[in-house]
């Protein structure tokens, strides 16, 4: 038995996740081993080995076939890459394509790549609902049919609709011990518990119905449909990137997890699925905090964004390298303008956070273009489209007759229409321009961004990771796991009564310059013994070994 007195000695028994670590009091000092000491040595606490795989549910690495509960979210219009699936998944993570807003040509191709090239291995694809555009969500679902697409995570759902019980229901079956098996299995992004509870329960009766009328099931897999739940996974999203409700995660994952455990209690299929949690986890701190609230897994969004992997042009990614938690801010929404949702976007370095807010004030106040005053119309031009009205319009125009020529007829006829369709031109191109990178538009690169990429960049700074050219998305989501670990077992000494020192209170991603005291002299040697002793009726104790341990350590 070796008792550590150094600093960087106390560090590496700590970092040793898989052994135990003892904190003792020897000779008059503090130190730490990873055995229990013998004599002369006196336990003052002790921390059980922390396995990264055993932060999470087990249920939810036996889905899906990975080796971490881990999952790297979708990123619309393939900013989570083929390549960021594919480098996930080799590496024992989960990763969903971000096929929202691509062409079907691009998913088509993206697929089959992915169906070619991680057969066995865990990966998913991402399925966004279009209340706008239900044809779209029937062809996203006929490709991932196609493709025998394992896994489906799904967004923007507030009901069930009939592809995505089609995709959840097709291929059902008994196995041979009678237990019903899906041959698809979904993951559920959601805000809020109302939402929520749809996914925990089967699909509806109705829809199942009216697939098999359709010949889309046989009568026999409508009815083992029936019997588990829309979804396999529930992701509770916090304050993200994108949509989102801005929520905080400490009280909606508590929320979430309650209603599944009621589902459970009863004995309703529901209670087998997962809760994970997203939205602000850019940190180990952030992970350990929701594994500690009972986050089942993770999904990270923002900080992959600015990973090597993801297909955004390099000059987005240094942008997010340089965000701090403070900047972002909430913008229109392009797929839904006219209702008034929104998006949480990085404002640093650009300015479409401003000029989409205030085409929305536009639309609110004005009947259509031609009720715009004159400076405004000029500032339309100029500073937002880049080009003449007639312009743009001639183009939008010539995309919704191709593709959607009934909002082309009802833009004719209605001029608030009209005005809605041309503002989103530039709402739906502005992300666009930004993951080309389109030099000519840099003011108006619209880039989801959540507080978590400022909370990483903080965390990362002095770091190899502090350029983006070394980040690497599956070794961030090993420094949050190994990270989420190490604070677990910081947290198992603390709540005995431990306070460690400031240098070793947080998980360093690698590379980092260490802290000056890791390379300082050795701890403190303990204070005598406090003697017990009259003090008038009043007796002074001797300190208590966690006493002992905070007056040496808290210098």
């Amino acid at each position: 038995m070796s008792v550590r007195f150094d600093a960087a000695g106390v560090r590496s028994v700590l970092a040793d996740l898989e052994g135990p670590c003892y904190v003792v009091t020897a000779e008059g000092r503090t130190g730490v081993c990873d055995e229990r000491p013998g004599r002369g040595a006196r336990v003052v606490a002790m921390a059980a080995p922390v396995s990264v795989r055993h932060l999470g549910a087990p249920a939810f690495l036996d889905r899906h076939g990975a080796r971490f509960p881990y999952m790297a979210g979708s990123m619309a219009g393939g900013i989570s890459s083929v390549e960021l699936v594919s480098a996930m998944a080799r590496d024992g993570y989960l990763a969903s394509f971000g096929a929202a807003g691509l062409s079907d040509d691009r998913v088509d191709e993206a697929l089959g790549r992915l169906h070619r090239d991680l057969a066995g291995l865990p990966w998913a694809s991402n399925l966004i609902h279009n209340p706008a555009d239900p044809a779209a969500e029937r062809r996203c679902v006929d490709l991932y049919l196609r493709h025998r697409v394992p896994c489906v995570e799904v967004s923007a759902f507030l009901q069930p609709t009939i592809d995505l019980v089609r995709y959840r229901a097709t291929g059902v079956r008994r196995d041979p011990d009678g237990d019903v098996r899906t041959a698809h299995r979904v993951i559920a992004k959601v805000s809020q518990a109302a939402t929520a509870a749809f996914f925990l329960r089967p699909a509806p009766s109705e829809l199942l119905a009216q697939l098999v009328r359709d010949g889309d099931l046989t009568p026999d897999q409508a009815e083992l449909a029936g019997r588990v739940p829309l979804a396999d996974d529930i992701t509770v999203e916090a304050d993200s990137a994108g949509h989102t409700d801005r929520r905080p995660l400490v009280t909606q994952l508590p929320l979430l997890l309650a209603l599944r455990d009621r589902e459970r209690r009863d004995g309703d299929p529901g209670g087998r699925v997962a809760i994970g949690a997203a939205g602000g986890i850019g940190t180990p701190q952030a992970a350990f905090a929701a594994f500690s609230l009972g986050a089942e897994y993770l999904v990270t969004g923002s900080v992959n964004q600015s990973c090597v992997e993801a297909a955004t042009s390099w000059r987005v990614k240094e942008m997010l390298a340089s965000a701090d938690i403070a900047d972002c801010a909430m913008a229109p929404a392009a797929d839904m303008f006219e209702l008034g949702a929104d998006v949480q976007v990085l404002r640093r370095g650009t300015l479409f956070a401003g000029r989409a807010a205030w085409l929305y004030r536009l639309y609110r106040a004005h009947d259509g273009l031609d009720d715009l005053s004159p400076p405004d119309r000029l500032r339309l031009e100029r500073q937002v489209l880049g080009r003449p009205i007639d312009e743009v319009w001639s183009e939008v125009v010539t995309y919704l007759r191709e593709h959607r020529p009934e909002q082309a007829e009802h833009a004719a006829r209605d001029p608030k229409v009209h005005m809605a369709l041309l503002f989103r031109w530039y709402l739906g191109l502005s992300s666009r321009w930004a993951t080309a990178g389109e030099p000519s538009r840099a003011g108006d690169y619209q880039i989801w961004c959540g507080p978590a990429m400022g909370a990483f960049n903080a965390w990362a700074h002095g770091s190899p990771w502090q350029d983006p050219r070394n980040r690497c998305a599956p070794a961030l989501a090993k420094a949050f796991l190994d990270g989420a670990a190490y604070h677990a077992r910081l947290a198992q000494l603390r709540f005995s009564g431990v306070r460690l020192p400031t240098w070793c209170s947080t998980y360093e991603p690698p590379g980092a310059t260490p802290h000056p005291a890791q390379s300082a002299s050795p701890l403190p040697r303990l204070p005598s013994p406090v003697a017990t002793k009259p003090c008038g009726q009043a007796m002074v104790p001797h300190p208590s070994p966690a006493e002992e341990v905070r007056s040496s350590w808290s210098k």
